[in-house]
């Protein structure tokens, strides 16, 4: 039986640094919950030379990744160092040397999450992988443990606090979106370089996990269709919200009889929807099962002790697992083919918001374009453009098929400049 469990930790950044603040912290509670105690023995570190507010000891500290894959004595590997190559090697390596590994590199195991659970059925060990997706919110233990009996037909969150907060802080304060930008960047919710989080990557990546994991299926980051927030053209908030709705960035994940469809992009989501409450930088998933109905997990998304608290979670129950010598019984294999749908199968209402000139017969000419696409429209509505000679024309569709959708976009050219178009959620069940 052992009497320590040691961990190696790779990466002391922002999130590794927590994580080492609340071994330490909570020590004596982990010591009570385990049986034994568990230590951090060596830390990956770049530079070091480099001052430091942790309060580890400097010797346990090394610029030699080798020094902690090939201990022996080290039980549990923690991947916080960020980046994919060298963190996927790094959890191979531990992988194939029989050690557990938790991780909360979303990009690695987006991209090559399938290849490295199916390394860790192989080789008998645990990769544990909760932080991944939502910092602080237990949404993998949730889909993997609480919903295990239970059959999941869609999810849909808010998974990015950056492009939340933005989206918050231009509807509530009428801020620019470039003002917002630059405000996130400040506080710390947005990196110097957004495009990941703003053109809709970093979200799409955890979409992927999410919904692998609830469907049983391997959906690849090809599958997701991406559409990021720089879109969003001024007025579309204030008409959103003039129809009832709120333009939330949306991960939305569905599957039935015709296969799996899953987007991440802006969306008029209906303001009596829970998501539509989710302000700032908090996260939210709002997930249908077939028997529990709908349920909701929130909370922060992001942050260094939200998210450590959920990797040392994964610590316990590697922990756990070690000391019941049960490491790797999980089987991570996917169960059903992977069936992605076709734009012809895929059905929403749509927001469309055009430009076109004022003239007689116009409105003729448009409705006879979503006419000819077999597209019902739900409403017709003319505003006054601030163009001498045009009108702005918004209309919304009853549920048609996005083939249907990008059709009439492509043959309004020439009758009708498209400023903006939104799929339209929340309206019923997802």
């Amino acid at each position: 039986m052992k009497n320590e469990i040691s961990i190696g930790l790779l990466g002391l950044g922002t999130v590794g640094s927590g994580v080492a603040t609340i071994l330490q912290q909570h020590q004596q509670d982990l010591t009570y919950k385990l049986g034994v105690q568990v230590s951090i023995k060596k830390v990956l570190i770049k530079d070091k030379n480099k001052e430091r507010l942790s309060s580890l000891d400097p010797n346990v500290f090394t610029t030699d990744v080798w020094d902690i894959l090939d201990d022996p004595s080290i039980d549990i590997i923690v991947e916080v160092m960020g980046g994919i190559e060298g963190a996927k090697h790094a959890i191979e390596s531990a992988l194939r040397s029989g050690k557990q590994v938790v991780t909360a590199n979303k990009d690695v195991m987006a991209e090559h999450g399938h290849e490295l659970l199916k390394l860790a059925d192989l080789e008998k060990c645990d990769l544990f992988y909760e932080a991944s997706v939502a910092g602080g919110i237990p949404i993998i233990r949730t889909l993997e443990d609480g919903l295990a009996s239970d059959r999941i037909s869609s999810l849909m969150g808010i998974v990015n606090g950056t492009t939340n907060y933005i989206l918050t802080k231009m509807k509530q304060e009428n801020m620019s979106y470039e003002t917002a930008l630059a405000e996130a960047t400040l506080l710390g919710y947005a990196e110097s370089d957004p495009s990941a989080d703003v053109d809709g990557l970093d979200a799409a990546r955890k979409m992927v996990i999410l919904s692998s994991l609830a469907f049983s299926t391997e959906v690849h980051l090809d599958d997701v269709l991406v559409r990021g927030m720089k879109d969003i053209q001024a007025g579309d908030l204030e008409l959103a919200e003039g129809f009832g709705y709120t333009i939330k960035m949306i991960g939305s994940s569905k599957k039935d009889e015709d296969g799996i469809e899953v987007t991440v992009e802006p969306v008029f989501l209906a303001n009596s929807h829970l998501l539509a409450s989710v302000n700032n930088e908090f996260n939210a998933v709002y997930i249908y099962g077939d028997a529990v109905g709908e349920t909701m997990l929130y909370g922060p998304g992001a942050g260094s002790l939200p998210t450590a608290t959920s990797i040392v979670s994964d610590i316990i129950a590697a922990c756990r697992n070690l000391l019941l010598e049960v490491n790797g019984k999980r089987v991570h294999s996917a169960q059903h083919e992977r069936v992605m749908k076709s734009d012809n199968r895929r059905y929403s209402k749509y927001f469309h918001r055009l430009l076109v000139k004022d003239e007689v017969g116009m409105l003729s000419k448009l409705t006879s374009i979503y006419s000819n696409h077999m597209a019902s429209l739900q409403s017709v509505m003319q505003h006054p453009a601030k163009n001498d000679g045009m009108a702005e024309i918004i209309l919304l569709t009853h549920k048609i098929s996005r083939q249907q959708h990008l059709d009439i976009i492509e043959n309004l050219e020439g009758t009708a400049s498209v400023i903006s178009h939104y799929r339209i959620e929340g309206e019923e069940s997802v």
